[in-house]
């Protein structure tokens, strides 16, 4: 008898335990007519924190950082040198009255002058410098930190960070930067654009983590 209860009490166990097994592995949660639902599943934070230093190293790469200063001014080439003709930031960062960013940068890049173009050509707002008044690059997570702060990044979360990156026309303009005025072509940001997306893509997914150290 005791033989018999043995055998049973085995039996409902394996039961049990593939009962959930199936449960485990399913992925998701269980829909009305008893089919398995998938459930989507964020990046693990290390991954996520892999693809914001590949984000990373196209945003300090000096086609995005001239820009993206702490100063009044912008700054030009790879050498990240003062921008010529002491243009300023002014106070809406497009330029003052007499000399507006887009007085010189049109649309699309002008490669017979060497000046750059791209839609509404402009400074980042100083909330958004991703280097120090001495023209040191900031680090990753301090830059990671700007990036995600929705007071500071227009209000943008994860999705909009993901569109700005797709869509936005000055990020595009970073992987087509045209010919400098000698007319070699501008070097390019680290990564091409898709992969910048979908490091970007990949980052958004685990959460938009950001590094600890300073």
């Amino acid at each position: 008898m005791r033989s018999g209860n043995s055998m049973a009490r085995a039996v409902c166990f394996l039961l049990v335990a593939g009962a959930a097994s199936s449960v485990s592995t399913s992925g998701g949660a269980v829909s009305s007519d008893g089919s398995a639902e998938s459930k989507p599943i964020s990046a693990p934070r290390a991954d996520g924190l892999m693809a914001w230093q590949q984000v990373y190293s196209v945003l300090t790469h000096p086609r995005c950082i001239n820009c993206h200063t702490a100063t009044g001014y912008p700054q030009q080439g790879d050498d990240r040198r003062r921008h010529f003709a002491s243009v300023v930031r002014g106070p809406a960062d497009k330029g003052v009255p007499a000399l507006q960013c887009v007085t010189c940068h049109q649309q699309a890049n002008a490669d017979s002058t060497g000046v750059p173009g791209a839609h509404d050509w402009h400074l980042a707002p100083l909330s958004m410098r991703w280097q120090d008044v001495n023209d040191a690059v900031l680090s990753s997570a301090e830059v990671c930190r700007a990036v995600t702060d929705r007071s500071r990044n227009g209000q943008r979360d994860g999705a909009g960070l993901l569109k700005h990156h797709t869509e936005e026309p000055l990020v595009l303009w970073a992987f087509q930067p045209g010919r400098r005025i000698d007319g070699n072509l501008r070097t390019l940001p680290p990564l091409t654009h898709e992969a910048f997306v979908e490091a970007t893509r990949k980052w958004v997914a685990a959460g938009t983590p950001c590094p600890h150290n300073p």
